[in-house]
């Protein structure tokens, strides 16, 4: 397995000159992590440019939080695949458990979204995972499997694709799953991913990663990294998330 990829979902938080600090903050710190860890911040469209123009040259990679399926056209606050290249976006998250739940994204439209993205040259983050009412009525593979076949677009791995795993019953809930359950789910995953011709697709877990559980989480096979949260909001707390990750053996 290579470097972790450590990447940083800041949501619909940041704006101006305190964003921007918040990224230097992590490019300062990422030079020194650079043997063990990708990382990548996902700030605000709002801000996107100016923070990538920030981190030109530096161990930070910038990312979109979402795209449009479409190219372009009468989409009204909706931003394309194109227009976050132009922003200097080197990746994008699509399939994120929140806009599956709030916006009512299917796989069909996910798959479109990482399909776009990719045809821009952009790495799709694609995220899957079960909620708890799935969880609680035995239903969590199936889910997970309906989401791998029919979320990922053929030629993901050509493309650096990447898959991260959201138990979603685990974000925001108080509930945390173990490393046990963890494990399980990524080996599930890394099959599932075997059967579609896929297997070096990095798999990231992203169940409100914290500094405390970090080195646990990034020592479980099949877990290639993490997508974080709350945690990427204080740079301190997603450098030593992406410190955890144990360096790649030579």
């Amino acid at each position: 397995m290579g470097k972790a990829v450590i990447a940083g979902n800041w949501k619909m938080n940041g704006v101006g000159a305190a964003a921007e600090q918040l990224a230097c903050d992590v490019r300062d710190g990422a030079w020194s992590l650079r043997d063990r860890a990708e990382i990548i911040i996902c700030p605000p469209a709002t801000v996107l440019t100016r923070i990538a123009k920030a981190m030109e040259g530096g161990p930070v990679m910038v990312g979109g939080q979402d795209c449009h399926a479409k190219v372009e056209g009468a989409h009204t606050g909706d931003i394309s695949a194109e227009m976050l290249k132009d922003a200097g976006a080197t990746h994008v998250i699509v399939g994120h458990s929140e806009r599956r739940t709030d916006h009512g994204e299917t796989n069909a439209i996910v798959e479109a979204k990482a399909r776009m993205a990719m045809n821009w040259g952009l790495r799709p983050i694609l995220c899957i995972g079960e909620t708890l009412a799935q969880r609680e009525k035995g239903r969590a593979r199936e889910i997970v499997q309906d989401q791998v076949f029919n979320s990922i677009p053929h030629e993901f791995e050509e493309a650096g694709g990447i898959v991260a795993y959201e138990p979603v019953w685990a974000i925001g809930t108080g509930k945390t799953a173990s490393v046990e359950e963890i494990a399980e789910m990524h080996h599930y995953i890394r099959w599932l991913l075997g059967n579609r011709q896929m297997g070096a697709v990095p798999i990231l877990y992203g169940g409100s990663v914290k500094p405390a559980i970090a080195a646990s989480i990034l020592a479980i096979p099949e877990v290639g990294g993490a997508l974080v949260g709350g945690a990427s909001l204080v740079a301190s707390d997603f450098l030593a998330i992406a410190a955890a990750a144990p360096v790649p053996a030579a």
